[in-house]
């Protein structure tokens, strides 16, 4: 049984203890949570801090706290031998994670990061159908991944450089980035890009336009948006023989549902009918396991059955180096 402690019990601090309450290779023995009306699950200890977390005799730890602390605590589980699972962004800037990476190096213990949406089902579909072969190379990505904010947006500490490291793109837009290299196999560089605040009375951006270059030559644009209103997912991929849409993702909310794959190949030799209408198939997918999987790779590999496939520190470092980009172009 691995014990296993969780620094943050928010939101997704609160998700991830139900998911590790389901598995039978985990037992909750220690949480983190400086909020004071939060209240923590019967029997487990309650810390006050983060090294007192630690010294609850883990083997591993799941850091689900403010962006701000997301370096520091890995830096110290992993100095303590302790298997960690952070969620995304892996820090606030490349030279944080830097820091983190030249430890992981040194030590013998699991370090994965929660890029929670590879393991959504569309996702998986899609990695598979390009990997077959037969769309061909990539041309061309479009991306949009938008919400509506909420009526105390503007109060969130998200919006607050100091604790997050940015806004929309470092929050949501990340998810969009990993999964444009997830899925095309390959490395972007940023040509042009917009980071603005168009509504929100926030230091933090609420809008990202990004225009990328893959090292395989195709194009990217990407937009990150808190000013969507109607949640919005949607990820196009145009191929050299046809194009993969995904559309829709599953979440909490089901706000962003329904998560669908749309595909057809091109169909242009029959200039008559088939020219800009061919035939397109759609798969619909009802549940999200993500969370699930991405629990059994983290316990998987602690035990040794396989490496961290997906949110490795390689995986961290590349996209948050595509972020800081970003971030850096419009400085």
């Amino acid at each position: 049984m691995i014990r296993i402690g969780i620094a943050g019990f928010g939101k997704i601090g609160q998700l991830r203890y139900q998911i590790l309450s389901q598995h039978n290779g985990f037992e909750v023995v220690s949480i983190l949570e400086k909020n004071p009306e939060t209240a923590v699950p019967p029997g487990v200890f309650r810390a006050k801090t983060f090294k007192d977390l630690l010294d609850q005799d883990l083997d591993a730890v799941i850091i689900c706290a403010f962006n701000d602390v997301l370096a520091e605590y890995t830096l110290e589980a992993l100095k303590n031998n302790i298997h960690v699972f952070c969620e995304k962004p892996p820090a606030r800037t490349v030279k944080e994670l830097m820091k983190v990476s030249a430890q992981y190096l040194e030590s013998k213990v699991v370090l994965k990061y929660g890029f929670n949406h590879r393991y959504h089902y569309s996702v998986i579909e899609a990695k598979r159908m390009i990997s077959e072969g037969k769309f061909g190379k990539l041309i061309s990505a479009r991306g949009v991944y938008g919400k509506a904010g909420s009526i105390d947006y503007d109060k969130n500490w998200r919006n607050y450089k100091k604790v997050s490291g940015g806004g929309i793109l470092i929050d949501q837009g990340i998810h969009m980035l990993d999964l444009l290299r997830h899925l095309s196999d390959d490395e972007y560089t940023v040509k042009h890009a917009l980071v603005k605040t168009l509504f929100w009375n926030i230091e933090a951006e609420d809008n990202a336009f990004i225009l990328l270059e893959g090292e395989k030559g195709a194009i990217a644009s990407i937009h990150s948006s808190a000013t969507q209103w109607k949640h919005k997912f949607l990820l196009e991929l145009t191929f050299e023989n046809g194009y993969i849409n995904l559309d829709g993702i599953l979440s909490g909310t089901r706000s962003y549902a329904p998560e669908t794959i749309k595909y057809g190949l091109r169909e242009f030799e029959d200039i008559t009918w088939a020219m800009g209408k061919p035939q397109e198939h759609t798969i619909w997918f009802e549940n999200d396991h993500s969370w699930q999987l991405e629990i059994e790779e983290f316990y998987n590999s602690i035990q040794g059955f396989q490496k961290v496939e997906n949110g490795s520190i390689d995986d961290a470092i590349k996209t948050l180096s595509l972020v800081e980009s970003v971030y850096e172009y419009n400085s």
